[in-house]
């Protein structure tokens, strides 16, 4: 929810982000655990539109930009085999951030209402490895930015751009000095829209909502880098779109989000809100898509979750737990859900845990089994 999330996911309004006007830094005044929540409480909300009631998505047009919003984010990720064996993981997630509901006439072409912040981290089973980076820039001189025909995101030298008519396919290229991705993802399920017809309510209060797509299984090809080792990959990828102003409630804490695409060609999206008390927030969700693309949303009283594994990050001290027992009885999906290596936090500006997991059947589900990520914030 990569509001992430976030999710995927990340700012917040008002005392948590200011803006350098001389150098359009993003700047941070919270420790990065507590941003990547806060950032959705939406602070300042005056002059932008607000996320009230359902919405008839229509595409290719929802994948561009929602400016009227305060901030919005185009979040991929993939579980991707090399011709030699090798196991990958890739995220890379653009975020718009409103500076301003509009754009003041000013001679500077410095000039913009509009930040960038984009995530990429790369993930090598076989060795133990994982990388992550990020990039920051004002909506100006061409740094960063969105088109819509063709539809295109930039910032710097990172891009997602369209090669044809529609949305798909798509030219993935990304990299820093510790790895890189230059991939090609096709037309796979169609587009499922999460919570009630699109808007996604975080909380009780009106407005404290997004509107939500996701797009659960992409036929993903070309080549990664993690560190020296550069190998041809192919597998699936995932994309979360959503866009808003005020989405978390303030006495959340944080969030636990899962994608998986099953064996048998089902897709679950799950995410548990948690509250400041440590409690499950009743607002927690997912959506579960069969082979063929229909998809039915899941209640928080369907799915059942519990720790089995915990890691303890020796850079930040943060303890995640890594490890989960994953149940939608209703469903017959019974799974175990590890993290394909234990160390996946992205401690940028931003600090959360983002990783390839796998998942496989308990004795409830015998020859289940799956590959996704799991996001955990807030820790």
């Amino acid at each position: 929810m990569n509001q992430r999330r976030f999710i995927p996911l990340l700012l917040a309004a008002g005392a948590l982000v200011g803006c350098n006007t001389d150098t359009g830094t993003v700047i941070f005044e919270e420790d990065g655990s507590s941003a990547a929540t806060r950032f959705l409480a939406g602070v300042e909300s005056e002059g932008y539109s607000r996320v009230t009631e359902s919405r008839e998505f229509i595409f290719p047009e929802e994948h561009s930009t929602h400016p009227e919003y305060r901030s919005e984010w185009w979040y991929f990720t993939g579980n991707l085999g090399g011709e030699d064996g090798g196991r990958y993981g890739f995220e890379i997630t653009f975020f718009r951030f409103a500076l301003a509901p509009e754009l003041e006439n000013r001679r500077s072409e410095w000039a913009a209402n509009q930040a960038w912040m984009a995530h990429l981290s790369l993930t090598d089973a076989a060795a133990g490895r994982f990388v992550a980076a990020e990039r920051f820039s004002r909506q100006a001189l061409g740094l960063a930015g969105s088109t819509s025909e063709p539809f295109s995101l930039r910032l710097e030298d990172w891009s997602i751009t369209s090669t044809g008519p529609a949305f798909f396919p798509l030219e993935v290229s990304a990299g820093s000095d510790e790895g890189a991705i230059e991939l090609t993802l096709v037309a796979g399920k169609e587009p499922v829209e999460n919570g009630a017809n699109g808007l996604d309510q975080k909380g009780p209060e009106v407005g404290n909502a997004s509107h939500y797509y996701s797009i659960t299984r992409i036929p993903t090809s070309g080549e990664i880098r993690v560190g020296d080792n550069t190998e041809s990959v192919s597998g699936l990828a995932w994309m979360d779109r959503e866009w808003g102003t005020s989405a978390l409630s303030r006495n959340l804490e944080g969030w636990d989000w899962f994608a998986l695409q099953l064996s048998d060609g089902r897709d679950l999206m799950y995410y548990r809100l948690r509250t400041d008390q440590g409690e499950a927030s009743p607002y927690s969700s997912g959506t579960l898509v069969d082979e063929d693309g229909n998809h039915r949303t899941l209640r928080p009283d369907e799915v059942s979750l519990s720790v089995s594994e915990r890691w303890v990050s020796p850079a930040s001290g943060a303890e995640y737990p890594v490890g989960w027992e994953l149940s939608v009885p209703a469903e017959r999906i019974h799974l175990e859900v590890r993290p394909l290596l234990q160390n996946q936090e992205l401690d940028l500006t931003v600090r959360y845990w983002e990783g390839a997991v796998i998942a496989t059947g308990t004795a409830e589900s015998p020859g289940l089994s799956g590959r996704g990520y799991l996001e955990l914030t807030g820790y």
